[in-house]
């Protein structure tokens, strides 16, 4: 089956149209019309070959919403005109324990990503959703509630839960002091959950300029890391820092923030190593951890939450073409959160 995609065909061209082959229907496999499709920074990294494991022609995107509109034989857990969405990954090894406790993201086996993967058995890699139309098992789908806010759900399926998984993990609530580092897309996310579970939140930011922004979205306190006076009030004062910055950073400096026995969570991904003093842990027997993603059964306990709630992304609406302009704005930080490129245009 052949359908309308944009793609880059090497790390320094802008992306193209081009047309993509997706594989034919299976008893299992439902066909998405895909209806809006979120841009992360990782779709930047892996087109521009950063993670230096991309094979071109790429098609990203991760972050899919769309309406199902043809089903496999054996299918029983979609029908036809069901809203459904895909996250970061399309299959896994499934004998794991991982994989048996929908935890598929920590597949000890292989997992199949939803785009720049080659599926065993397969010559070709999966496409992702900056593209007119998907087939996917329906395990690897979730269920996307068509009362909501469809246009602002898609970066919920890697932003969200990126972000959802390590405060639940960690029992982020009512008393716990919460500081997230960043405030992106990730980071803005992160404050709507950590507000809505209960818990005290701090954005830690260099720009005085998402001070406003910091406050609009819910959070308690702002804190300009590079004003000094506000980053040595900040010491031995949070449970959790999660940190969410993928640019290279100094971590050493905001351990020390950490109270004793508490931890800082990383959940951005620099393309550099970082580096790393044992000091700025063993002092206060404090942890540095990390969280990725999320696997299908917490992905659709966030989905459902973020139903219950009217949680969402903020989001500015593209359209394909306009692809390339937007990473531009994204390397200039400038959006406000997310871009969703609506395929229905």
């Amino acid at each position: 089956m052949q359908t309308l995609a944009y793609a880059a065909f090497d790390a320094n061209s802008p992306l193209k149209e081009h047309t993509i082959e997706r594989r034919e229907l299976g008893v299992k496999d439902i066909q998405l019309e895909i209806m809006y499709s979120g841009v992360c920074h990782s779709d930047i990294h892996q087109v521009k070959n950063e993670w230096g494991a991309t094979t071109y022609p790429i098609v990203p995107g991760h972050e899919i919403v769309g309406k199902v509109v043809a089903i496999g034989s054996e299918v029983t857990n979609y029908k036809l005109g069901d809203i459904a969405g895909v996250g970061c990954f399309v299959d896994s090894c499934r004998h794991c324990n991982p994989c048996k406790e929908g935890e598929e993201n920590f597949c000890e086996g292989a997992v199949t990503w939803t785009y720049n993967s080659i599926p065993a058995g397969a010559s070709m890699p999966t496409y992702g959703g900056y593209s007119k139309s998907m087939v996917v098992d329906e395990l690897y789908a979730l269920h996307i509630d068509p009362k909501m806010d469809l246009s602002r759900v898609a970066p919920l399926l890697c932003a969200g839960i990126t972000t959802y998984s390590p405060l639940r993990h960690w029992n982020v609530g009512k008393g716990t002091k919460l500081a997230v580092l960043g405030l992106g897309g990730l980071g803005h996310m992160a404050v709507k959950f950590g507000v809505s579970f209960g818990a005290d939140v701090t954005v830690l930011s260099s720009s005085e300029n998402k001070r406003a922004d910091a406050m609009a979205l819910g959070a308690h306190h702002f804190v300009n890391y590079k004003n000094e006076a506000e980053a040595n009030a900040c010491i031995n004062s949070f449970d959790l820092i999660l940190d969410t910055v993928s640019a290279e950073h100094d971590l050493n400096f905001f351990m020390n923030m950490l109270k004793r026995d508490s931890k800082m969570v990383l959940v951005g991904l620099p393309s550099v190593p970082t580096e790393f003093s044992h000091r700025s842990v063993i002092g206060r027997r404090r942890s540095l951890s990390g969280s990725s993603i999320g696997g299908t059964k917490e992905t659709q306990e966030m989905l459902d939450y973020c139903a219950e709630h009217q949680i969402y992304s903020d989001v500015e609406m593209i359209t394909l073409p306009e692809i390339n302009t937007a990473y531009e704005r994204m390397l200039n930080n400038d959006v406000k959160y997310r871009f969703v490129i609506d395929l229905m245009k």
